[in-house]
């Protein structure tokens, strides 16, 4: 990934891993990325600090609990178990039974190659590997948790999806496994949402092998199986991902490399959670912009930190993109009430004549009702008016 053609030339790969392991810790164990983060962070771009503890590898719960704003992230041991046991269930006997939900009547001899090799790098060129003697092979090839290799804001991320099935015609096709229930041939729109934006990044993973295996082809819709009804016997659906593809790619491509992010840092930042204080922690944080939206309440362990010092702002973030876009120049609460009552702002802007607007007919529908003053009874104003 090329950077902006603003931007400086980029720090060598290994100055950027240093640069990376001091501000996570000499002696803290990097956290690598994987596909749902990955989304998370397309999802918005525009978050520096996201993209920077990530791709340093900060544990952002351990993060997020040492400032005093823990986020209620994870799974629990049970669901667990039982998503490790679907799958093992689904993958059993050679992976026939997935082969016969991807619509394979007769896979004949199914080939399921060794991918184990040394470090990331060795099981990302043995996955590449098993891939191009598959394709070659004329057979029906099952690659269980292959590894994938994928260049992010110019650092590289290793992504392990549940598998990838090679098809005869040299297809392949990415297969996602969830323990969340299809019911009647559907499931819960959001996490088949979540797990398509998650499928969508293998596929962009897997193009960059294809593009240098011959005869290969990636399918942008993916195998999402899933247990049927409330039993434990899997079924299939097809996803089509092209538009996730698409947005992702785009995202992807539209984040700051994270060796100008770093390298923008002054001295002293750090955020090693084993040696700081939460003081010094949060003073590093604070350093590193941000851009934060309630959608990143369900995507990002700092997301609370994030809300409760832009509710400190006054931030118009804090109440959606939506009306943030509308909003304009106006990006704190205060100056849009200030733009409101007439103290402030351009009366030519579009944003600032709705805003006065929307007050002057808020008076006259209270005058209406015999309100004096304009002011609402106790009760029927704010957030908990209905």
């Amino acid at each position: 990934m090329s950077a902006s053609p603003d931007s400086g030339p980029s720090l060598p790969p290994q100055t950027t891993r240093r640069l990376l392991a001091e501000l996570r810790g000499p002696a803290v164990v990097p956290r690598p990325l994987d596909a749902r983060a990955l989304a998370a962070l397309a999802a918005n771009p525009g978050c520096r600090r996201r993209a920077l503890l990530d791709g340093a590898g900060v544990d952002k719960s351990v993060l997020a609990a040492k400032l005093g704003s823990p986020a209620p992230f994870g799974q629990s041991q049970f669901a667990i178990v039982r998503g490790n046991s679907f799958e093992a269930k689904v993958k059993a006997d050679g992976g026939r039974e997935l082969l016969r939900l991807i619509g394979a009547e007769e896979p004949g001899e199914v080939s399921v190659p060794d991918l184990a090799a040394a470090g990331p790098e060795g099981r990302t060129a043995r996955t590449a590997l098993a891939l191009r003697e598959a394709t070659g092979s004329g057979g029906w090839t099952l690659l269980d948790h292959p590894l994938l290799a994928l260049e992010v804001a110019g650092s590289p991320v290793y992504l392990e999806p549940d598998a990838v099935v090679v098809r005869p015609d040299g297809g392949w096709t990415v297969v996602e496994i969830k323990s969340f229930p299809m019911i009647d041939g559907s499931a819960d729109a959001a996490k088949v949402g979540a797990a398509a934006r998650q499928a969508a990044v293998y596929v962009l993973a897997l193009e960059r092998v294809a593009a240098r295996t011959e005869g290969a082809r990636v399918a942008h819709s993916v195998v999402l199986v899933c247990p049927k009804d409330f039993s434990n016997v899997p079924t299939a659906s097809v996803v089509d991902v092209r538009k996730q593809r698409s947005v992702t790619r785009r995202q992807l491509d539209r984040l700051t490399r994270i060796d100008e992010i770093a390298a923008a840092l002054p001295e002293g930042v750090s955020f090693d959670v084993a040696e700081r204080s939460p003081e010094e922690l949060a003073a590093s944080v604070e350093r590193v912009p941000h851009q934060y939206a309630p959608e990143c309440l369900a995507a990002c362990e700092l997301a609370f930190h994030c809300r409760s010092r832009a509710r400190e702002d006054g931030a118009v973030e804090t109440l959606g993109r939506s009306v943030r876009a509308e909003l304009g120049g106006l990006t704190t609460v205060g100056a849009v009430l200030a733009a409101a009552r007439g103290e402030q702002g351009d009366p030519a802007d579009p944003a600032v004549a709705a805003l006065r607007r929307a007050r002057s007919l808020r008076a006259e529908a209270l005058a209406t009702a015999g309100i004096p003053g304009g002011k609402a009874p106790a009760g029927t104003e704010g957030p908990g008016c209905r």
